[in-house]
């Protein structure tokens, strides 16, 4: 079911605390994420960040590239790379909300699952959907989750 979900997929983006939890400027080249030698992308992934790195090339076909001048051109470059397949923006929570404000995200998939996890961060807090362009394109409960789609207007609000 997983490996579904990474089907057609040609590049990643993701901002720089989803990649891994050193903040500041890059103290080594120590840190090469949450995954391990293999991460699961297989792909190019676009990270975005305020400090250069030179790009991580890991096992299984993944290179984590570091950019650090904004979302229009991690987005560029990820379409670049992605040859035509389609672009996943990752996370978290910022990076969504900075390309959902742009206008830049086409559809959206959320999974929405009965936990309690504490606060967290809110993921549509000081966005209006509707204004920005985008509507419930639909939604399938079930008892374990409840699957959320989300998709940019084509015409006028």
């Amino acid at each position: 079911m997983v490996a579904r979900g990474f089907e057609g997929i040609g590049a990643w983006i993701m901002g720089r605390n989803m990649f891994g939890p050193v903040r500041g400027p890059w103290r080594d080249d120590a840190w090469k994420g949450w995954w391990g030698d293999n991460p699961p992308f297989h792909t190019p992934v676009f990270v975005l960040t305020h400090y250069a790195r030179e790009p991580i090339v890991m096992q299984g076909g993944t290179t984590f590239h570091f950019v650090t001048d904004g979302i229009a051109a991690a987005r560029e470059r990820a379409f670049a790379a992605a040859n035509g397949a389609d672009v996943r923006l990752g996370g978290g929570v910022s990076t969504v909300q900075q390309y959902l404000r742009a206008g830049l995200v086409d559809e959206m998939h959320l999974v929405l699952s009965p936990a309690l996890i504490g606060s967290g961060e809110r993921l549509f807090e000081g966005l209006d959907l509707p204004t920005l362009g985008y509507e419930l394109a639909g939604y399938t409960p079930s008892a374990a989750a409840t699957h959320v789609a989300i998709r940019k207007r084509n015409g006028p609000a």
